[in-house]
């Protein structure tokens, strides 16, 4: 061997050696645990959780086409190899791009999903918008397309991509029941959705992903997380519109909390506010430790607003903008994600936790200074993420867990403790500086917030109409056991 390449260790080139090796043991164990451990104190850099709650979009609906992301499935030239058969024509319906227009959606209650799943074929979204279009409108069923495979990109919702291409994209977040709006609201404050025998006693709850019995709907009796948040004296609030606001009132599915044994025992219902304090609290520095945003119906985009896509995107904007722009911004992290798919074509078959979900996938992202730049996380999730992060946060990694939580009810499995779910400090890099705000251009009609601040009385009235779309029935505002 030529003497320039040989290796003369010595004394000293042991000891480098061993200490290269040292360090390498030492990574190997931090990288084996799990990042929110080797966040450690730097995850408390996060003082304020806000969660921003919209409606009815599934993941490839809005970010099917997004590069990077598990989105719909095309072949070597791009073109889609995915459809869902059209039982009026016998033709396989694929993905087509859709402006910024009212979008319809179709049917999404428990036995809906179940049949867009179809046993995994992820085919079933035309055929259960067709058989609910004809059962409701016979005349006109047989010519109406077929807007569940609608999909739409950075031409329509382009502060949404552009947060998606700033901050962290989550492409596999799924709705934690695989049903309807109500059941996936319960479960973003509580990990569960279920009924109640018995006024206030959580032993008497059972599960429940369908329709909810309007009786049972004042009787939210199981452990929800403001409990453990008021027991261990951190603060939240739930903001939606009132219905003093002067604007159409935040639906009562959207905003269970007023209904929950907890909430009411503790004296807490104050904490359930209008949209309007929220802006303040942002322009403030006043924010509270943990905030859920939910919107009234015209900016939720639901199908049933009959408003486009851009419209409720304007709102979310001007509510990070306020965020953003206020003495909370550096201690921020914000989730962005929606509530249920709406009847909108994924493809991605959903994971089984327990016996109510997950449901099919929706959009999520994270709007932090401390979010990574352009991440696109592949992990597992679902809206448990949220409250096992508020949990790892702000009450020491306690759970809602019937043997530990000190308010015992008889919910099937501890989601927050789920083998498959993620975990949210991966999106995270706290090395980094606080990033700057990235403030978007919106014309954001009430109830969001004018330049970061709340809206004076002269803008609190109704901007567009609500009423009923002539060619849609949803069972986020029909229940079938009323």
């Amino acid at each position: 061997m030529p003497t320039s390449c040989r290796r003369h260790h010595g004394p000293f080139g042991s000891t480098r050696l061993a200490a290269s090796l040292a360090v390498a043991l030492v990574l190997s164990v931090l990288a084996a645990l799990p990042l929110s451990a080797r966040a450690g104190a730097d995850l408390h850099k996060i003082q304020h959780v806000v969660i921003i709650l919209q409606e009815n979009r599934s993941f490839d609906h809005y970010f099917g086409t997004f590069p990077g992301a598990d989105g719909i499935p095309t072949d070597g030239s791009g073109n889609f190899t995915v459809c869902s058969p059209d039982p009026r024509t016998g033709i396989c319906v694929k993905p087509y791009h859709a402006g910024d227009i009212a979008d319809l959606g179709g049917p999404h209650g428990h036995s809906n999903e179940v049949a867009d799943v179809d046993g995994g074929k992820m085919d079933g979204f035309v055929g259960q918008f067709v058989q609910q279009e004809c059962a409701l409108h016979p005349d006109t069923c047989q010519t109406e397309p077929a807007g569940v495979m609608a999909y739409h990109d950075a031409r329509e919702i382009p502060n949404y991509w552009t947060y998606a291409r700033q901050f962290v994209l989550q492409d596999r977040l799924f709705e934690p029941v695989s049903s309807w709006s109500l059941p996936a609201h319960l479960y973003i404050v509580s990990a569960w959705s279920a009924r109640c025998s018995r006024l206030a006693d959580p032993t008497s709850c059972v599960s429940w992903v369908g329709n909810v019995p309007r009786q049972a709907r004042t009787n939210y009796a199981w452990t929800d997380l403001t409990y453990l948040l008021h027991k261990n004296g951190v603060s939240w609030a739930y903001y939606g519109v009132s219905p003093s606001s002067g604007l159409i009132a935040t639906p009562n599915m959207w905003n269970p909390l007023l209904q929950f044994t907890t909430v009411i025992q503790n004296k807490q219902t104050g904490n359930i506010q209008d949209t309007s304090a929220f802006c303040q609290a942002a322009q403030n520095g006043t924010l509270p430790a943990v905030s859920w945003v939910v919107p009234d119906m015209p900016v939720s985009e639901h199908p049933n607003s009959q408003q486009p896509p851009s419209v409720g995107e304007a709102y979310v904007t001007s509510l990070i903008n306020a965020i953003m722009q206020g003495p909370n911004w550096n201690s921020t992290a914000i989730f962005l994600t929606w509530d249920d798919w709406g009847g909108f074509y994924d493809h991605v078959v959903p994971p089984v936790v327990d016996g109510n979900g997950y449901g099919i996938r929706v959009p999520g992202l994270v709007i932090s200074p401390y979010a990574r730049q352009g991440y696109i996380d592949h992990q597992t999730l679902s809206f448990d993420a949220y409250l096992k992060l508020i949990e790892d946060l702000f009450l020491g990694g306690q759970r809602l867990d019937p043997a530990t939580d000190g308010r015992p009810d008889p919910r099937p499995t501890v989601r927050e403790n789920a083998s498959q779910l993620g975990d949210l400090a991966q999106d995270f890099n706290f090395s980094q500086a606080p990033r700057a705000p990235l403030l978007l251009p919106t014309d954001a009609p009430p109830p969001g917030c004018a330049n970061g601040a709340h809206h004076g009385a002269a803008h609190r009235t109704p901007r567009y109409p609500t009423y009923r779309s002539p060619t849609q029935t949803s069972a986020d505002l029909v229940d079938p056991d009323d």
